[in-house]
């Protein structure tokens, strides 16, 4: 890969971050806090949080694998998709691939950083080849954004493919496995020692239930995460935040419980959907959700919004024609879309 410094914008590489109050005293013991402009009253939540959110990362840590200095932590995976925009891509000079269908956010945050963004269109079985996406890139290719398990696809990309993109590509690779815990397909974090140029994403909104409290991860090279500390914002995970997070990575096993209940609950739903008359394909899954091609995806989505059940259409989407995107949820729920599904007409 080219150095950080070479695929780093300029301006920020050579960025003197904002230095917190928290920060200037960090790894000393402080008990009158005096510096922050705080109101002294209405403990606990008249302090700032922990800027680098060193006690969530350690616990993280231990349940990802991943080294504390290797994890960033954001306000939701979309803050973690932004920053590789914003730190290593001119705007209006510089270019990023991505594979398409995915999820959409890749591309509105290139459209807001003004980065041009190429998508390469995916294969029939939803695959793609480490050739065709690197024919796409150019010398102003920073980044390239991979989704496995793809959404809304539901499938994991071919592993052998992702590991040539990485080591051929000269720019920042970016992985996001929002949806590997529902997957056997050992995760690419734990590869990180390899590839300097590899950014994986992760996040507490799937498999832990948690997505009301907003927390994303990027998993990557100390380097590149010593970047990312310097553009974001200096509290960017808040301490309810931090405190619920913390909360739910003491009970591991409870999320692994419900990690086999869905999957078990996914198993149920697929066969269902494919005994549907109005089901013509369902598509291979590694997801909390899967993609089915029906005879008439909007009808029948209206037709469920009017029995005040949501899936998602994604008729519009390329390669999705008369797709609607199903959620794994409870038994209850599911039984309840089925039999729904069964009185359609």
């Amino acid at each position: 890969m080219k150095s950080l410094e070479q695929l780093c914008r300029k301006n920020i590489w050579n960025l003197a971050p904002y230095s917190s109050a928290r920060n200037e005293y960090a790894g000393r013991e402080a008990r009158v806090f005096l510096d922050a402009n705080e109101n002294p009253y209405n403990t606990p939540f008249n302090r700032y949080p922990d800027p680098l959110q060193l006690e969530l990362k350690a616990a993280i840590s231990k349940v990802k694998g991943v080294p504390a200095e290797n994890i960033f932590l954001g306000n939701g995976s979309d803050e973690a998709i932004d920053l590789p925009y914003r730190s290593f891509c001119e705007p209006g000079i510089d270019n990023v691939v991505a594979i398409e269908p995915t999820y959409g956010m890749y591309k509105v945050c290139a459209d807001i950083n003004d980065v041009e963004y190429r998508p390469v269109l995916l294969d029939e079985q939803y695959q793609i080849t480490a050739e065709k996406l690197l024919a796409a890139t150019d010398d102003h290719t920073k980044l390239i954004w991979l989704c496995s398990p793809n959404n809304p696809t539901g499938n994991n990309l071919h592993r052998e493919e992702i590991v040539k993109v990485i080591e051929s590509f000269e720019g920042i690779v970016i992985v996001d496995e929002a949806y590997s815990d529902f997957s056997s397909q050992t995760p690419l974090r734990t590869e990180l020692a390899k590839y300097p140029n590899l950014i994986v994403l992760n996040t507490m909104s799937k498999a832990w239930g948690c997505a009301a409290i907003r927390l994303g991860m990027a998993f990557a090279s100390e380097e590149i995460i010593g970047i990312f500390n310097k553009v974001k914002y200096p509290y960017n995970v808040n301490q309810l935040t931090q405190q619920q997070a913390l909360e739910a990575l003491k009970d591991p096993f409870e999320v692994d419980k419900w990690i086999k209940i869905l999957l078990e609950e996914r198993s149920r739903m697929v066969d269902a959907f494919k005994l549907l008359p109005i089901c013509e394909k369902v598509f291979p899954t590694d997801a909390n959700f899967f993609l089915a091609q029906m005879t008439d995806a909007t009808k029948i989505y209206n037709y469920l919004v009017d029995k005040g059940i949501i899936v998602r259409n994604r008729h519009r989407i390329q390669l999705c024609q008369n797709c609607l995107r199903v959620t794994i949820g409870t038994k209850t729920e599911n039984g309840e879309l089925i039999a729904a599904l069964r009185q359609y007409q």
